[in-house]
């Protein structure tokens, strides 16, 4: 149905089409997937079992509306958000835009979300069938982004199966300030704060940015190890990396995503894998649409691996294809588990 549907769906807006998508998720427009589940493939994160590493990744469930919808799709977790303490519209349309020769996306969407309140509620009245990961961030007019942070901390601690602390949008203002060495521990230091405050033992993740150095690589990953952060997410959108684009879009301000930055976040992954190793997980996210996009991220050093862009790009069914071709990977190489590849690749 999606290969008949796509033609229509992509001459019109692109921010259009992802609202019709959500609302068919919502009403049960789009049937549940067969979920062909396998020893292989299940792993665990934050002492919890899950069917599949492949996740949906923050910016598709911005509010929270669909995320048990995405579960039977055979996703293996969910991230929704990014969410913000107070309802914001974000940056003004348009703001989302197809690469169609790229196979990219490029956002300046700036957060817009209904707010913590609204979406906490949401969260309460419709409990996670599955693995479910609450991704927060400032307030683009903040005067405080650090009580930004903790605020929408003290409201989902209790709700989400891990919290992303996200500072690495490049679509909100001085946001990526945060990677530097005295804000970044300044902001980890509150945020493990609040949490012992509120007597929690929700894990903290963290969402970087591809567009690092190596030198800042280091910095950050002996910050991560020093608070004991149990997860880096890697990574964000790309501000940078025109390069080689063909579509007219390519000149649009905002945020990259999809294949174009597939292979910069596999160098970042294992860049961060080769420094921190097994002492904090990965989350791969970068130009994921099929099982070897999958399977290069785990290599890198990935535990787990979250995509937005593919399902624009290849449909509702992207995660079950992807769990049936890791299978089948895995019995060809006559490994026993995906966990056991997790680093094989020593550079990328």
């Amino acid at each position: 149905m999606f290969d008949i549907l796509r033609p229509f769906l992509f001459k019109i807006n692109p921010e259009t089409a992802h609202s019709l998508a959500i609302n068919a998720l919502k009403f049960g427009n789009i049937a549940s997937i067969k979920i062909n589940k396998s020893p292989r493939i299940e792993t665990s994160i934050f002492n919890k079992k899950i069917h599949s590493p492949i996740g949906v990744a923050a910016g598709f469930d911005k509010n929270a509306e669909v995320y048990n919808s995405l579960f039977n799709l055979g996703f293996g977790f969910v991230e929704v958000g990014t969410v913000t303490p107070k309802p914001q519209f974000g940056n003004p349309r348009p703001r989302v835009f197809r690469l169609e020769e790229d196979e990219a996306l490029i956002n300046r969407l700036g957060f817009n979300n209904q707010g913590c309140e609204e979406i906490s509620l949401r969260i309460k009245k419709n409990k996670p069938k599955g693995l479910l990961g609450i991704n927060i961030g400032p307030n683009k007019d903040s005067s405080d982004r650090v009580e930004d942070y903790t605020t929408c901390l003290k409201k989902f601690i209790n709700l989400a199966s891990y919290i992303t602390i996200n500072i690495s949008s490049p679509n909100t203002e001085n946001l990526r300030d945060f990677h530097k060495t005295s804000e970044l521990n300044n902001l980890i230091k509150s945020i493990l704060e609040e949490k012992n405050n509120s007597n929690s033992s929700t894990p903290i993740a963290v969402k970087i940015s591809p567009d690092l150095s190596s030198n800042q690589v280091e910095k950050i990953s002996q910050i991560l190890i020093d608070n004991k952060i149990e997860t880096i997410i890697i990574s964000n959108s790309t501000d940078r990396n025109r390069e080689g684009l063909t579509n007219m879009n390519r000149f649009e301000k905002g945020g990259l995503s999809g294949k174009p930055i597939e292979k910069i976040s596999n160098r970042i992954i294992n860049e961060f894998y080769n420094l921190v190793g097994k002492q904090i997980k990965i989350i791969g996210v970068g130009g994921v649409d099929s099982a070897k996009s999958a399977y290069e991220k785990i290599l890198s050093g990935a535990t787990l691996v979250q995509l937005y862009t593919g399902m624009v790009y290849r449909g509702p069914r992207i995660a079950a294809q992807i769990n049936n071709g890791l299978i089948k990977i895995l019995e060809q190489e006559g490994i026993n588990n995906i966990n056991d590849v997790v680093g094989l690749k020593k550079s990328t």
